[in-house]
């Protein structure tokens, strides 16, 4: 029988949700801006105020569900110096790399507070896996997550185009992958081992 988490898991899940949110927007702000896109800037999307990125539906996904989204932060590809194609490319990696590098950083900080189960360890251990699931996630090739927009860098004009294209249609497609379960069967295949991988380095360091 499925068993609603209680009160003081949801409340730990808290700040690493908001942290995980707001720094997998802002990466993708900060690496356009670096590229030359003002627009980012312009929408007050470079900061870490969780107020500036939260989607509502997403945010209630990833206390129900597991996994959920930001409000994507506004990108003009056509200001980018150099290529637009390999721009996109970076800026759709750097949500998800940012995401590592925080779940990174809260298994070291889990493990120097000795992997324990008390509050701070439940905000920090929720950081940890919070970040793992939002990168992994949005590492996926449908639109409009950042893995479909990392696929059509590596696809010909054309192809790569019609996909853009038809990034709108994308949701439809998400949706049924979250009804049928597949993205559930994904989140236990994919996500738990690497959430692991986490869980152990915060061991090891906690033995250290």
């Amino acid at each position: 029988m499925f068993a609603f988490p209680s009160w003081d898991y949801m409340l730990s899940l808290i700040p690493g949700i908001m942290l995980g949110l707001s720094v997998h927007e802002y990466a993708h702000g900060r690496v356009a801006d670096a590229l030359g896109d003002p627009t980012p800037r312009a929408s007050g999307r470079l900061t870490l105020n969780p107020l500036a990125h939260v989607d509502p539906i997403g945010l209630i996904l990833l206390f129900v569900a597991g996994f959920g989204w930001a409000k994507p932060v506004p990108v003009n590809p056509h200001y980018f110096r150099g290529s637009m194609r390999w721009g996109m490319f970076w800026v759709s990696l750097a949500g998800p790399a940012a995401n590592l590098v925080t779940a990174l950083v809260g298994a070291l900080l889990w493990g120097l507070w000795g992997v324990r189960s008390d509050p701070v360890g439940m905000v920090l251990q929720g950081i940890v896996m919070i970040n793992v699931v939002l990168a992994l996630f949005n590492l996926l090739p449908v639109p409009p997550l950042d893995g479909s927009k990392m696929l059509a860098s590596f696809l010909p004009e054309k192809e790569m185009n019609w996909l853009l294209r038809h990034e709108q249609y994308g949701i439809i497609i998400l949706l049924l992958l979250i009804i049928t379960g597949v993205i559930s069967f994904y989140l236990v295949a994919v996500v738990s081992p690497a959430f692991q991988l986490y869980v152990r380095l915060a061991q090891l360091v906690s033995s250290l």
